[in-house]
C-alpha cells in the first residue's frame, strides 16, 4: 500500500458537542484528500470543525491528479477536495464517488509571487523583460494551478518564450517552495498560499488578471467510501456553511 501523507489534527472535545443544531453522540474519523493549494484554510476548517463535532479529520494532500490516482487505486478517503471540477466529476462517472455530491466549494485565484520586494511590477511585465533565471509554477498535467499559469504564459504569447526557464513543482506548494528557498526568483502560485505565508515579508506580487487563465473552479465531492459515514456527510455540509464561508474567503477564495 501507498505510503500516504497525512496531517492530523487532535482537539480534546468537549462533554457537550454541538453542530448545526444536533448532538454529535459518536466521535469518528474522516480521512480527506485535499490539493495542495487549499492547505491552510483546510487547518482552520478541520479545527472549526472537530471543536464542534467532536469527529478527527485525517488530511493528505497533493496534487488534483495525484490524489485522484490515490483515490482510484483504494486510497482510504471518504472525501477529495479538488483543485478543480474535472476530476470530482470523473469520480461520480466512475462510480467511486456519489452522485449528486460535487459541488464548488472555492474559486481560486492566481498571483505571480517573488521574494524579492522589487522584482514584480504592478502589471506582470517582468514576465516580457524576462530578467530572471528560474520562473516556477506547478505542473500543469497534475495541478489545476499550473494549468492556469500555462493558459496565463501562452495568453500573453511567452509559453514558448519561457521554456528554459521553467521549473516545474509537482504540485502548487512544491512551486512555492521553489520560490520561498531562492531556486526560482519568482513564480505562479494560488492567491491563498501568498496570503497565507507571506505577512511578514511579502516580497512582490502581480494578482493575474481572471481573463488570462480559465476559471479555478475548485470542486468537493463525497467518495463512495463514505457514502454511509455520517461524519463524513456532516463535513461536507459544514464546507458549504456559513460556519466555513468566511474562513475560505479569507484566503483570497470566492465563494459561490
Amino acid at each position: 500500500m501507498p505510503a500516504w501523507r497525512y496531517f492530523i489534527f487532535h482537539l480534546i472535545p468537549s462533554a457537550s458537542l454541538l453542530i448545526f443544531g444536533s448532538v454529535s453522540v459518536v466521535a469518528d474519523e474522516i480521512y480527506v484528500a485535499v490539493a495542495s493549494n487549499f492547505t491552510e484554510p483546510m487547518k482552520q476548517l478541520t479545527q472549526l470543525f472537530q471543536q464542534s463535532s467532536g469527529h478527527q479529520v485525517i488530511v493528505s494532500v497533493g496534487s488534483t491528479r495525484q490524489l485522484y490516482s490515490q483515490i482510484k487505486n483504494g486510497g482510504p478517503f471518504q472525501i477529495f477536495l479538488s483543485a478543480d471540477l474535472t476530476h470530482p466529476q470523473k469520480l461520480v462517472a466512475e462510480e467511486l464517488a456519489v452522485k449528486g455530491t460535487v459541488f464548488i466549494y472555492a474559486i481560486g485565484k492566481l498571483v505571480l509571487w517573488s521574494q524579492d520586494a522589487h522584482l514584480i511590477d504592478a502589471e506582470g511585465k517582468v514576465l516580457k523583460i524576462g530578467q530572471f533565471n528560474h520562473l516556477a509554477l506547478a505542473n500543469p498535467k497534475t495541478a489545476p494551478y499550473g494549468m492556469a499559469a500555462q493558459q496565463t504564459l501562452k495568453r500573453l504569447g511567452l509559453w514558448q518564450t519561457l521554456q528554459n526557464k521553467l521549473v516545474q513543482g509537482n504540485n502548487i506548494t512544491q512551486a512555492y517552495q521553489f520560490i520561498a528557498t531562492g531556486n526560482a526568483e519568482l513564480g505562479f502560485i494560488a492567491l491563498s498560499q501568498y496570503q497565507a505565508v507571506t505577512k511578514e515579508s511579502p516580497g512582490s506580487h502581480w494578482l493575474v488578471p481572471e481573463s488570462l487563465y480559465e476559471a479555478i473552479l475548485q470542486g468537493a465531492v463525497l467518495l463512495k467510501t463514505g457514502e454511509n459515514n455520517l461524519a463524513a456527510k456532516a463535513f461536507i455540509a459544514f464546507l458549504g456553511s456559513p460556519q466555513a464561508r468566511p474562513v475560505i474567503e479569507s484566503y483570497g477564495y470566492v465563494v459561490p
